[in-house]
């Protein structure tokens, strides 16, 4: 099909399913900090003034989880009940065991024993030159759009708006190009104006009209393309009951709004909360590290990137480099030219792209990739040399 139209979605820091991603990765940082060789798989749920934060963990670091959760909420901008949560007062429920001792003989590097993968399970990378960061671009915008619902709440531009809400966009592609954006909506929270606009209706008309200039506009405006001005702004009419007390959250249910919006594949394994001696997190980076180098190299204009993996076990089980008909090379060779440059094996992975660091929290909203900043290294394009120079040794 020559055109299509492709959407994907984001959500703010204040949607209840990213609080507990943010919870949960805010406790990952904090054992890091204090140990880096801390084994950790937390998750937590938050509700109606409640929240559970479970899960095993191994470290010489001791952390105090419900200051974490706290600081968390506050943080977010969930400071009072009315708005969907009091971070201050909320009840806080942990039940953290220790590690499976059959779980740490398999991860844990020995003399006689590398590090192996944490898990079984599969993983996907992807970059594509839609965008400057190399990823697609409705997932882009998207991202861009919930990051601007974040910053004028936070810097006083619209002071009422609320810490809940969601993105989507549409775009339509033209062999295989994007070319236009046909939709665009946004769904956020807002303090309760009744009393100021009278009705409903007229609430909204304000919220609508504000939305679209201080939001909308300034992120489409930057991307350069055409819009067919269609927006819907809060379909329901009004959003004020948000947050956990309206929608009880989960760490690791927002796994595509994470990586790609649905453009490429997703191997199934949520990221947050885990440490990086789960392949679901440090291999899915990987892939991305390689997927944007391989882009950036100007090897492929689309690249998608898979492992796979076996519980204890250092090699991955399968591995494949994937450019749907744009590479210069073969994907076959393609595919042993990042054998040989890259780190496939979870300690060297690890490793070179220093993950044992706190910088977790950071990742919880707006996506894993696509990301500026020294933290985010697996968006790093620093192995572009050593890939030509591999291709260039196997064409001679």
């Amino acid at each position: 099909m020559s055109r299509f139209t492709f959407t994907s979605e984001s959500v703010t820091e204040g949607h209840p399913d990213k609080v507990c991603d943010a919870i949960s990765d805010a406790l990952v940082d904090d054992l890091l900090r204090q140990d880096p060789e801390s084994h950790v798989a937390c998750e937590t749920l938050a509700t109606k003034q409640l929240v559970v934060v479970s899960g095993e963990v191994r470290s010489k670091g001791t952390a105090d989880v419900e200051a974490i959760v706290k600081n968390t909420l506050q943080d977010i901008g969930y400071t009072d009940e009315a708005c969907g949560m009091d971070g201050k007062a909320v009840e806080i429920l942990v039940k953290i065991q220790e590690q499976s001792s059959e779980i740490a003989q398999g991860v844990d590097e020995s003399d006689d024993h590398e590090q192996g993968a944490g898990d079984q399970g599969l993983m996907f990378g992807y970059a594509c030159k839609e965008t400057p960061e190399l990823m697609p671009l409705p997932i882009h915008l998207a991202h861009r759009l919930t990051e601007r619902l974040a910053q004028v709440r936070k810097d006083g531009t619209l002071p009422w708006l609320g810490p809940d809400g969601k993105s989507q966009v549409s775009v339509d592609y033209e062999n295989g190009q994007p070319i236009s954006i046909s939709k665009v909506v946004i769904a956020t929270q807002h303090n309760d104006m009744l009393d100021e606009y009278g009705t409903e209706s007229a609430e909204h008309e304000f919220v609508q009209e504000k939305v679209i200039e201080y939001v909308i506009k300034p992120v489409l405006n930057k991307s350069g393309l055409q819009n067919s001005g269609s927006f819907i702004v809060n379909g329901t009419g009004r959003f004020v009951f948000g947050g956990p007390d309206a929608d009880t959250g989960l760490t690791g249910r927002k796994i595509i709004v994470d990586t790609y919006g649905g453009y490429a594949p997703h191997g199934g394994g949520a990221f947050s909360g885990k440490d990086p001696s789960k392949v679901d997190r440090s291999a899915t980076y990987m892939a991305r590290y390689i997927a944007k180098n391989i882009v950036a190299a100007d090897l492929a204009d689309n690249c998608e990137v898979q492992f796979s993996y076996s519980i204890g076990v250092a090699e991955p089980t399968s591995f494949y480099v994937k450019t749907f008909g744009t590479g210069q090379i073969s994907d076959e060779e393609l595919t042993a030219v990042a054998q040989k440059v890259f780190p496939l094996k979870p300690g060297a992975i690890i490793a070179h792209l220093d993950l044992k660091s706190p910088r977790y929290r950071e990742t919880a909203a707006y996506g894993h990739f696509g990301r500026e900043g020294e933290q985010f290294t697996w968006e790093k394009t620093d192995m572009v040399d050593k890939l030509k120079s591999a291709t260039n040794e196997r064409n001679i």
